[in-house]
Formats: structure tokens, C-alpha cells, sequence
């Protein structure tokens, strides 16, 4: 069957590999009908993800249908149409034992730490099988991307009416906007690029944004909006250390101050601010079983329109060419998805 794999960074190519082995006790088989390209994806093809090793069999964001089930599995079967959680965690340590699943000792992810679903067929424990019967396979491998940002504002766990900012309008940052509308949060969208907070506007209709010029000018432009009061949560989707740093001068008194972008460099936190605001600091990692039923239901319920987030195509065969493209600002990418036969 076809994949394709990253061999090094910038060579994708196209190989034929085995197909699976029937499904064993809990396992079920799946076709890989659609995949979404990730952050993660251009950072292992640019070979700035820390956590990749190459070669790779990329893809995480998985729309898929069922072909067998092995013994014991109930919670699905031959023929449904699922999400995937790419999150293969043990069950028995520590963090599983407590219900964090996502930040298991020995997680590994699919696309990352192990091969993903750029290919037609793969074996996946069933439990990590998100059934749906209204969803398409587009609109299924979206749910992983609107999962990361449902969880970061969980954690949160704005009341309504709070004030809700986001610091980064990519991808991610968009989802956890979403996720803070439909908690009742009122969403402040502030990033250095004009054209993502207009997408804000009209994706969301997040109706205050900042372009980002400097900690003081954002500050005072943030106030201006608040009355003076600052945010009673902040969450940072830029992956940057600096921003990081600077995102807790916006955290109210009491407030909380999330992390949902992911820097290698160490964060510089102001210990007395932090201390006189009593503010609380929560980094997230991916997301949790619960996200993606809560998703898979806000889609299906008409809470989310998927449409505006998928931008881009390519079938598989075109992928290679079309993936460069995909990096470049002025595309205007949200989420490219691959098709697979």
C-alpha cells in the first residue's frame, strides 16, 4: 500500500509499504480516508521539532473508517467513521492512573514519536476511536486541531463574561478562541500580523483584536478595552519564549495564565508579579478523551461551522508538490487536508 515518509527534512517520498496484520484483541484496522496537516508536520519537514526522528511516516489529524475489529472491542465497528486520538499512552502510569492520558511517561504520538496515518491503512488501539455517524472524514480529522485549543480552555475554565485574550492567531490559537466563545468567554485576539486578526473577525467574529507593537502599547491598548482590569485568563499559542514571559503583565489579579504554545527555550517568569497577582500558570499538552467528545458533539450540534477552517487540498499523490506552498505566509493556510483512495 502507498505512504508517504520524511525521510530527512524536506524530502517527503512515496513508498509502498506492508499492509497491516489483521487486528488483534482491542486493536481495530482502519482506512485512512483523510488527514490534516499540522504545525507539527511543517516543523518536522523544516527540521525544527525537537521531538521528531526521521524517517517519519507524518499525520496525526485523522479522519478514518473502520475495516475489523479484534476480540473485545465494542465501542466500535466495520464501517464507522471516526476521529483519531493520536495519543498512545500505557494505562498504568502515573499520570494514566489519574486520568492524564495525555501526558503519559512513555506517550508516544502518532506522526511524531511513531509512524502516522500518511498511509491507507493502519492498526490503532479501538479505544483511541472517536465514532461518528454525521461527521464527514474532513470534519473528522479537524476534531484533533479544535481539541488542543477545547482542552487549553478547559483547563482555563473561564465564567462567562470573563475576558479571554489569545496571544497568536494561528491554527491553534483559533481553536482556543472558539472554544472560549462557546464557554462564554469575551475573546481578545492579539498577534503581530493584521491579516490573522482579520481573519479572526470574520472567522469568529472576535470583535477585539491588537496588533501586537510592543509590551506597553499592547498593554495599553488591552486596558483600554478592559477598563483597566486586564484578563482573567491569557493564552499564549505562540510557541515563543519571550512572548511567554511578557503574556503574565496581562493576567489580572487572581487570574490565569495559559500555555498552549510550546517553546525549547527556557521561560522567564517576573517571581513578584506572579506572587502579588497570585496567578496561576497552567501549560497544556495536547488533549484529553473528553475534548474530542465534546468537539465531535459542538460539530455535530451545529455549534462549530467547520468550513471556514479548511483551506487548502491535495490528494495524496499531489502532496509532495503541493506541501512547500503550504509554508508560505501569503497562502493563507488555516488547515490543509490530504485525501487519501
Amino acid at each position: 500500500m502507498k505512504a508517504i515518509s520524511l525521510q530527512q527534512p524536506g524530502e517527503f517520498v512515496m513508498m509502498d509499504v506492508p499492509e497491516p496484520p489483521p487486528p488483534g484483541p482491542g486493536e481495530a484496522c482502519v482506512r485512512v480516508r483523510c488527514v490534516g496537516i499540522c504545525g507539527t508536520d511543517y516543523s518536522g519537514y523544516l527540521g525544527r521539532m525537537p521531538l521528531y526522528s526521521y524517517p517519519r511516516i507524518p499525520g496525526h489529524e485523522l479522519g478514518v473508517e473502520v475495516i475489523a475489529v479484534g476480540e473485545g472491542v465494542a465501542n466500535v465497528r466495520a464501517g464507522d467513521r471516526c476521529a483519531v486520538e493520536p495519543y498512545l499512552n500505557c494505562g498504568g502510569c502515573i499520570a494514566c492512573r489519574r486520568g492524564g492520558s495525555n501526558c503519559c511517561a512513555s506517550l508516544q504520538i502518532l506522526g511524531i514519536h511513531t509512524d502516522g496515518g500518511l498511509r491507507q491503512e493502519l492498526i490503532l488501539p479501538a479505544r483511541k476511536l472517536h465514532p461518528s455517524a454525521r461527521l464527514s472524514f474532513d470534519q473528522l480529522a479537524l476534531v484533533e486541531t479544535l481539541g488542543i485549543g477545547a482542552h487549553a480552555v478547559a483547563r482555563a475554565n473561564p465564567q462567562p463574561g470573563d475576558f479571554v485574550l489569545v496571544i497568536g492567531a494561528g491554527p491553534i490559537g483559533l481553536s482556543a478562541m472558539l472554544s472560549a466563545q462557546l464557554a462564554g468567554g469575551r475573546v481578545i485576539a492579539l498577534d503581530l500580523d493584521e491579516q490573522r486578526l482579520a481573519r479572526c473577525r470574520r472567522m469568529l467574529g472576535v470583535t477585539e483584536t491588537i496588533v501586537a507593537t510592543g509590551i506597553a502599547a499592547n498593554l495599553r491598548a488591552l486596558e483600554e478595552i478592559t477598563q483597566g482590569e486586564l484578563v482573567a485568563v491569557v493564552i499564549d499559542a505562540t510557541g515563543n519564549h519571550k512572548s511567554m514571559a511578557h503574556a503574565l503583565k496581562a493576567v489580572a489579579p487572581t487570574g490565569k495564565l495559559v500555555f498552549l504554545g510550546i517553546s525549547p527555550d527556557a521561560v522567564a517568569l517576573d517571581s513578584l508579579l506572579l506572587h502579588r497577582r497570585e496567578v496561576t500558570v497552567l501549560p497544556c499538552r495536547n488533549s484529553l478523551p473528553t475534548d474530542f467528545t465534546r468537539i465531535i458533539r459542538q460539530i455535530e450540534n451545529g455549534c462549530v461551522d467547520t468550513k471556514p477552517w479548511i483551506t487548502h487540498e491535495a490528494s495524496l499523490d499531489k502532496l509532495i508538490a503541493e506541501f512547500p506552498k503550504w509554508l508560505k505566509p501569503e497562502t493563507g493556510v488555516i488547515k490543509a487536508m490530504v485525501h487519501l483512495p
